[in-house]
Formats: C-alpha cells, sequence, structure tokens
C-alpha cells in the first residue's frame, strides 16, 4: 500500500506541473518556446511514475545500485539541461541588449548633431530678421 500511495501523489505531482505550465503558457507568462523542456521533463516524469518498475529499469540501464538515486540522477540532469537552455537565451538577450544600446547611443549622437546643426542655422537668419524689423 506504501508504494502505491507513492505512486499517486508522484502521479498527481507530474499531472500538476503539467498543468501549472499549460496554465503559464495560456496566461502568457511563459512562452511556448521556453516551456518545452519543462513540459517534455514533465511528461517524462509522468511516466516514470505510471509504470512501476521504471526507476528500476533506469537504474539497471544507468548502472545505478539504488533505485531512488537513479529518479534523482534524472532530476538533475533535466535541471542542468534546462539550466543550460536557460544560461544560452539570457545570453542571446543580453547580446540583443548591448546592441541595442549601442544603437540608442548612435542615434542620441546624431540627433545631437542635428539639433546643433539647426540652431547654428537659426540664429544668423534670427539676427538678419532682427535687423530687418528694426529698420522698418
Amino acid at each position: 500500500m506504501y508504494n502505491g500511495r507513492i505512486q499517486l501523489v508522484a502521479i498527481a505531482g507530474s499531472i500538476l506541473l503539467i498543468v501549472f505550465i499549460l496554465i503559464l503558457i495560456r496566461k502568457r507568462r511563459l512562452k511556448e518556446e521556453y516551456s518545452i523542456l519543462w513540459l517534455f521533463f514533465s511528461f517524462v516524469f509522468l511516466i516514470l511514475s505510471f509504470w512501476r518498475g521504471s526507476i528500476d529499469w533506469l537504474a539497471a540501464k544507468l548502472g545505478v545500485a539504488y533505485s531512488p538515486a537513479a529518479l534523482l540522477l534524472v532530476l538533475l540532469m533535466a535541471i542542468f539541461v534546462i539550466m543550460i537552455e536557460f544560461s544560452t537565451i539570457i545570453s542571446k538577450i543580453s547580446e540583443s541588449n548591448k546592441n541595442l544600446a549601442q544603437d540608442l547611443g548612435l542615434l542620441k549622437e546624431e540627433l545631437d548633431k542635428l539639433k546643433n546643426k539647426n540652431t547654428k542655422e537659426e540664429t544668423p537668419n534670427q539676427v538678419e530678421n532682427n535687423g530687418q524689423a528694426s529698420d522698418n
């Protein structure tokens, strides 16, 4: 009975994780492209939860003597894969932000040059206009 209860908790936890991820996607708090790994590993854990002998089979394939350690190994590998994926995404965004900041700086410099050019051109015209007004 003890194993059955653990299996039900594992199934419920896996299903709740899948539902939670889908809710985040639906509310647009998590983009679909970033949720793929989360959904993949959630389904892996759901399959491992339904198939009672899966942890023992996995432990035997990995050469792990203690079956629950194989589950911990799978969990750690899932976390590392997700962290690496998000690190690459953060690196791309960081590079993009740097490029945008540089472009913004160049645009501000160009705008300042145009403003200075316009003020220099307007100053002689204003002097001429003021001189003409006083002549009348």
